[in-house]
C-alpha cells in the first residue's frame, strides 16, 4: 500500500500536472465571463471628437461676452459637425453630439431661458470656458492598450470590446468534461428503484458545481462495475473528451476497477490516496494526449469535497477563470478528528455581532449521508495533529 499524500502535496502535484487548454475565438455576445487571451487596443481616440456633455446651447465664450445669443443652428447626436459662423450666436446641442466648430463651451439648458429666437443666460449663472465639453482623446488615444490577457470579461470589459469594434474575441478555451458514475447499484433519477439500488446523485451534483463555475460543456455517462466495460467506456471518452471525472470504483475493493482500467489505457497516475477524510481514495492522472482524469470516491460527501477542494480550483486555474478564494472562519464548537488526517467538515457560516465569520460544524454521520448538506455553505479544512479541534479555532473555509 502506497503512503498517503498530504493535502498540500496533492494540491501541488495536481497544479503542476494540469495542462493548458488553449484558446478559441467567440462572438462578443458569448464572451461574458470568459478569460481574455488577446491584447485589445483602442480602435481610435475616445471620444473621437469634442463631445457635448449636456443638453443646452454651444457658444464661443472665448470670443464673446454676451449673455443673450441668437439661435443659429442645431447639432444633434449623430449629426455631422455643424459650424458656428458668428460668435454672437449659439447652436442648440444634445448630449453626445459633436461640439460644433467655432464653439468652446456648453451652457446647460437649465441655465438658459428661451425668448423667441434667442437664448438668455440665467442672471446668476457664471459659465467657464470649456465646461461640459468632453475633449477629444481624453479617455484614450489610438493604439492604447485597453485590455490585456488574463482579464475576466465582465460588463466594463465587454463595453470596451464593443466600443472598439471587437466583434470576435480570443478567450481561454473551456474544456469538455464528462462525468462518469460507476456502480451496479445506481439507478437513474427517473427510473424505478429495484431491490438493493439507490438513485445516482453524484454525477448531477458534480455537473451542477462545474456549470456554476462556468464549465458549460458537461456530459454524463454511467458504467457498471465491470473491468472490460469500464475500460471500453474510458477508452472512448479519452478519445473524445478533455476532462474525465469519475465517481466511485477508485478504492481498493475487489470491484473497484477504475485505477486498473486507467493504467491499461496509458493514463499516468499522478496521485492516489490522500491523508484526508472524507475522500482518502481520490485518484488523479494525465492521459496520453494530455487528458485530465479526476477519479473521486463514490460517497456523495467525499465526491463533493474533493470536487470543491481539488477539481474546481484546478480547472479554474488552468483556464484563468476567477475562483472565490477560501476564507478564515472561527469554529463555534469543537470537532473530533483523527490526528493523522486532514479533516473536511461541512459547516454553516454566519457572522457575529462584531462581523466575524463564525462556522457551525454540521458533520454528517458518514460520507454517504448528504441530506444535511443543503443546510451548509461549504466545509472547513482542519489540518492533522489534534484529536479534538477546539471551539474558537480559526480554520480555512471552502464554499461548495
Amino acid at each position: 500500500m502506497s503512503e498517503l499524500l498530504s493535502v498540500a502535496d496533492a494540491e501541488q502535484l495536481i497544479r503542476q500536472a494540469m495542462p493548458v487548454f488553449g484558446s478559441e475565438r467567440v462572438a462578443l455576445d458569448a464572451a461574458a465571463g470568459r478569460v481574455l487571451r488577446q491584447i485589445v487596443r483602442a480602435e481610435r481616440e475616445q471620444p473621437p471628437f469634442d463631445r457635448v456633455m449636456m443638453d443646452g446651447i454651444a457658444i464661443a465664450m472665448s470670443s464673446s461676452s454676451r449673455r443673450r445669443f441668437m439661435l443659429s443652428g442645431l447639432q444633434l447626436a449623430g449629426m455631422v459637425q455643424q459650424t458656428l459662423s458668428d460668435p454672437d450666436t449659439c447652436i442648440e446641442v444634445t448630449t453626445g453630439a459633436m461640439l460644433p466648430r467655432g464653439c468652446d463651451t456648453v451652457i446647460p439648458v437649465e441655465q438658459t431661458k428661451r425668448d423667441g429666437e434667442y437664448y438668455l443666460l440665467a442672471d446668476d449663472y457664471a459659465p467657464t470656458i470649456g465646461q461640459f465639453v468632453h475633449p477629444r482623446g481624453a479617455d484614450c488615444r489610438t493604439g492604447d492598450v485597453l485590455l490585456e490577457p488574463g482579464m475576466c470579461l465582465g460588463g466594463p470589459e465587454v463595453a470596451v470590446l464593443a466600443g472598439n469594434g471587437v466583434a470576435e474575441v480570443e478567450v481561454a478555451a473551456i474544456p469538455s468534461v464528462t462525468i462518469i458514475a460507476t456502480g451496479d447499484e445506481l439507478a437513474g433519477v427517473d427510473q424505478p428503484l429495484l431491490e438493493g439500488q439507490i438513485r445516482g446523485s453524484n454525477d448531477r451534483a458534480l455537473a451542477a458545481a462545474l456549470r456554476a463555475c462556468g464549465f458549460d460543456d458537461v456530459q454524463l455517462a454511467r458504467v457498471a462495475d465491470d473491468l472490460a466495460a469500464t475500460t471500453a467506456t474510458l477508452a472512448e471518452l479519452l478519445y473524445t473528451r478533455q476532462v474525465l471525472v469519475l465517481s466511485g470504483g477508485v478504492s481498493v475493493g475487489q470491484r473497484d476497477y477504475v485505477p486498473e482500467a486507467l493504467r491499461t489505457l496509458g493514463v499516468r497516475q499522478v496521485l492516489h490516496r490522500i491523508a484526508q477524510r472524507p475522500g482518502k481514495p481520490m485518484w488523479f492522472g494525465i492521459g496520453p494526449q494530455g487528458q485530465v482524469v479526476f477519479a473521486l470516491p463514490g460517497n456523495p460527501v467525499s465526491a463533493l469535497v474533493c470536487a470543491a477542494r481539488y477539481l474546481l480550483p484546478a480547472l479554474q486555474s488552468a483556464t484563468g477563470l476567477a475562483a472565490e478564494p477560501p476564507m478564515p472562519v472561527c469554529l463555534e464548537s469543537a470537532v473530533d478528528t483523527n490526528p493523522a488526517l486532514t479533516f473536511f467538515v461541512p459547516v454553516h457560516v454566519h457572522h457575529d455581532a462584531s462581523g466575524r465569520a463564525m462556522a457551525t460544524p454540521l458533520p454528517p454521520g458518514t460520507s454517504g449521508d448528504f441530506s444535511s448538506l443543503p443546510r451548509t455553505h461549504g466545509f472547513v479544512e482542519l489540518p492533522p495533529g489534534l484529536a479534538v479541534v477546539p471551539a474558537g479555532t480559526v480554520a480555512t473555509f471552502y464554499r461548495w
